[in-house]
């Protein structure tokens, strides 16, 4: 593996939770507790490896209509991970950040969080960005209603839009853009997850389901990062 050519930026959808616990004669909500330690692990190998940011699909917002026993079940789990994880994450020099439409979380879920960002706020080994509540499309749409506001107000002139005005109002606008998209569980698509900035990410789909993701299928992600020629849309440089 080429060390300096590590992706500064991972995304990860961790799909499959609930078809592993399934396969093993167990509801759901046991699938999204083991999958704790998949997470875990891939904190620690984005930490050791150079990573600086690792974005994680936590719970969609398409996610709050699921049977309301398990959206609870992944309310209290957060909370719980979020609160036990702490010292790893001081001792990994690992910061926390979260977006998405927090104010439909639980307030114990929004308390937690904010003290842990806070906590964590002065480590800068790698940043764990936690999409919770989260829609692509509603980031969007709420990006571009806010530019329609500074027009209307006069405070922006329509001639100067560009991309880089949308960016600059998105819930991720302090993130550079990811470089690696990486899906679990064989399926492939987006499911509504940073559309706008995947627009030129390498995409890595692994029919491991997410409970099972480990060291070797991230290890292989990276070497089809590294051996994927990012053009940007331009042409190759072998042309």
């Amino acid at each position: 593996m080429d060390t300096q050519r590590i992706p500064a930026h991972v995304a990860i959808i961790m799909d499959g939770n609930g078809r592993w616990a399934q396969q093993r004669g167990q509801d759901r909500i046991y699938g999204h507790r083991y999958a704790v330690q998949a997470v875990r692990e891939t904190c620690d190998i984005c930490a050791e490896l150079g990573v600086k940011y690792l974005t994680l699909y936590t719970f969609s917002t398409e996610n709050w209509s699921r049977p309301a026993l398990e959206v609870e079940a992944l309310m209290q789990l957060l909370v719980e991970t979020v609160e036990s994880e702490l010292d790893t994450l001081m001792k990994n020099k690992i910061a926390l950040q979260s977006f998405g439409d927090l104010d439909l979380l639980p307030a114990r879920c929004r308390e937690q969080l904010k003290r842990t960002e806070q906590l964590t706020a002065d480590n800068h080994q790698m940043q764990l960005n936690l999409a919770i509540s989260y829609s692509a499309r509603s980031e969007i749409l709420s990006a571009v209603k806010k530019i329609a506001e500074e027009v209307k107000a006069q405070e922006l002139d329509p001639s100067q839009i560009n991309e880089a005005t949308l960016t600059h109002r998105l819930q991720t606008a302090l993130l550079p853009d990811p470089d690696l998209m990486i899906r679990t569980s064989g399926e492939k698509r987006l499911s509504n997850f940073l559309l706008w900035q995947s627009a030129y990410a390498e995409l890595f789909f692994s029919k491991k389901l997410w409970p099972d993701f480990d060291e070797k299928v991230f290890v292989d992600a990276l070497y089809f990062f590294q051996n994927t020629e990012r053009k940007f849309g331009s042409v190759s440089k072998s042309t």
